[in-house]
């Protein structure tokens, strides 16, 4: 594994998990504002349920992360990548939908503002720590602990 790519793990390690803590945040908050028994369209509730769940899937990626960063091996990255990837593609599930919302929602309140502004950006750095796992891998040795 090339070890150069090493820091920019971490580094987008600590971001993605900060920023997945705070999607789960506001997304709890605001599915128990509707359990409460708050009035929100379908479109809505559906990109609260993907934000829910990549955010989980995205914090147990970040687990299998930090076991990698900590072994820095070809199978413990294959394990890392594999998750950082299933991650990736239920961020970009949230990431369409909050498009959608942002184009075709009016009255939308700052918070979910916000939750849709996270998932979107959220979807370019989870896409970008996926390449850095990927580049790591293909480094030196292809893969091939030396």
């Amino acid at each position: 594994m090339d070890s150069a790519m090493r820091p920019v793990a971490a580094f987008l390690l600590a971001l993605n998990f900060g920023m997945y803590m705070i999607v789960l945040g506001i997304a709890g908050w605001d599915m128990n504002r509707l359990f409460d028994g708050k009035a929100s369209d379908g479109a809505y509730n559906v990109f609260l349920e993907l934000a829910l769940i990549a955010g989980v899937v995205g914090v147990a990626s970040i687990l299998s992360g930090v076991v990698h960063l900590k072994a820095w091996k070809a199978d413990t990255g294959a394990a890392a990548a594999s998750s950082a990837l299933i991650a990736w593609l239920l961020t970009l599930l949230a990431f369409g939908v909050a498009c959608k919302e942002i184009h075709s929602a009016d009255g939308r309140g700052h918070k979910v503002k916000t939750l849709e502004s996270f998932m979107i950006i959220l979807a370019g750095f989870q896409l970008f720590y996926v390449l850095v796992l990927h580049a790591a891998f293909l480094g030196r040795g292809h893969g091939v602990d030396a």
